[in-house]
């Protein structure tokens, strides 16, 4: 069958070759990394909480962590050669390392994780070449599936965020009715019609959250600095250190970091108007997947941690109605700026958490609605079925069941507890063995007969 493309093309305001004047693109690119910043600084601080690490060294790891995404991000979005997907892609710090991260640090603190996720990252440079040749396993179907369980996954953090109080003593439901005023100025500003308020929507959504919560005396001041103004990346700050039986979990989630990305990237491409199969299309994923494994082994080089392509610009994109790649250097010198001068990420570090809830629930939904728009985009037979019915069966049920998975190996929790991994390697596997009953018995049928069948399958 010829090339499949998007049923429903997301209407665009610039499309991917488009060249965006300064401002739009400065107004697009703060949004874009409004909804990540806070995503790519949080495994740092969550690792240095549970690891005690003093304040220099979670200073520098956040410092660098941005530092990474904005490397990752010129290289998705402006594509040298056969590096980079050549689409609005944002790069950040990776969440699915977080279990063996912690292992390896209580085992051997920060020249071990380093030492590890550096040791590893040949997984996806390996891999990469060999993609295009997987394509009859790594369908729109698969890729669909895991963009889905991503945004059904991260929906959850988002509402919990809104649940927290903005300041202690605040009352019980303002949390709440920050968020809907948040999503109610967002959905306004998408629905009257203009280019310039959809691509505004996010912003104008996100100060409006700081101007109420400022209002109200809810807003906190950043914590204090540590006299630094710049901070330079140094050469493995920290060393190296490695353990063979460490090899495994870090190998295993730079693979699950594969098809996240290769989800993630597949649902920009349809975002973007461009055919989600074919040799462009596995050309992009490629590279896609080439530029995370550089920004990986850089991350690490630096005393960072590994990163990975975010879901979170896919809902950007359909909100601001801009898929224009040649942003990404403006997004990028956002991200090394907030990176190299602490003092500047600080004051949205403390963005409120109804506020950030607000725009991550409805960023994810739009994640979550890409993921159904590509597994549809072939038409979804019965066979597709059962397969995404067991994927999401077990990407959604498995993890729920914390007391269960702590009772299994280590090595078995570590891939079970995230759900992207164990439901996308589940429709990998299903859309691998199970035989395609319609396609098998169209073959045996007459030409006439056939194009009547694929067409009601389609439908």
């Amino acid at each position: 069958m010829s090339e499949l493309v998007n049923a429903q093309p997301t209407r665009l305001v610039y499309g991917l070759e488009d060249q965006v004047p300064l401002m739009p693109a400065l107004l697009v690119s703060l949004q874009q990394v409004g909804a990540m910043v806070v995503g790519t600084i949080t495994p740092a601080l969550i690792l240095s909480g549970i690891l005690h690490f003093s304040q220099s060294e979670t200073a520098y790891l956040v410092s660098m962590a941005l530092v990474a995404s904005a490397l990752g991000t010129f290289l998705q979005t402006m594509r040298f050669g056969f590096v980079g997907s050549g689409l609005l892609s944002i790069t950040g710090t990776s969440f699915a390392f977080l279990a063996p991260l912690i292992q390896a640090g209580l085992a051997g603190g920060l020249p071990l994780m380093v030492g590890m996720s550096l040791a590893a990252t040949p997984v996806q440079l390996i891999l990469a070449p060999f993609l295009p040749k997987l394509k009859r396993v790594f369908t729109p179907l698969v890729s669909g599936i895991v963009v889905l369980l991503i945004g059904l996954s991260l929906i959850p953090t988002g509402m919990r965020s809104i649940a927290k109080l903005p300041m202690e003593g605040a009352p019980a439901w303002s949390g709440g009715l920050v968020a809907l005023a948040v999503v109610t100025v967002m959905i306004i500003a998408q629905s009257i019609g203009k280019a310039w308020a959809r691509m505004a929507a996010v912003l104008v959504g996100v100060t409006t959250g700081y101007a109420i919560c400022g209002f109200m005396g809810w807003l906190q001041s950043p914590a204090p600095s540590n006299g630094s103004w710049l901070t330079v990346p140094q050469l493995l700050p920290w060393g190296l250190d490695f353990n063979w039986e460490l090899l495994f979990p870090f190998a295993f989630i730079y693979l699950v970091c594969v098809l996240e990305a290769m989800g993630d990237i597949t649902a920009t491409s349809q975002l973007s108007g461009l055919p989600t199969s074919g040799p462009a299309h596995w050309t992009r994923i490629r590279g896609g997947i080439l530029a995370d494994g550089l920004t990986c082994i850089f991350s690490t080089l630096i005393g960072g941690f590994p990163s990975a392509t975010y879901a979170q610009n896919n809902g950007v994109i359909q909100m601001t109605g801009v898929a224009a790649r040649r942003i990404g250097w403006v997004m990028a010198i956002i991200l090394l700026c907030l990176g190299i001068f602490p003092p500047v990420g600080r004051w949205i570090t403390v963005m409120p958490a109804c506020v950030l809830g607000a725009m991550a629930i409805m960023l994810f939904g739009l994640v979550a609605v890409s993921g159904l728009r590509l597994m549809v985009s072939g038409g979804l037979s019965q066979r597709d079925a059962l397969i995404a019915a067991m994927a999401l069966g077990i990407g959604i049920g498995v993890p729920s069941q914390e007391e269960w998975l702590k009772t299994l190996p280590s090595v078995i929790q570590t891939f079970l507890e995230s759900g992207v991994s164990a439901g996308g390697l589940v429709a990998l596997l299903l859309n691998l063995l199970m035989p395609d009953w319609e396609k098998e018995r169209l073959v045996k049928e007459e030409p006439s007969e056939m194009l009547e069948n694929i067409k009601t399958i389609s439908n």
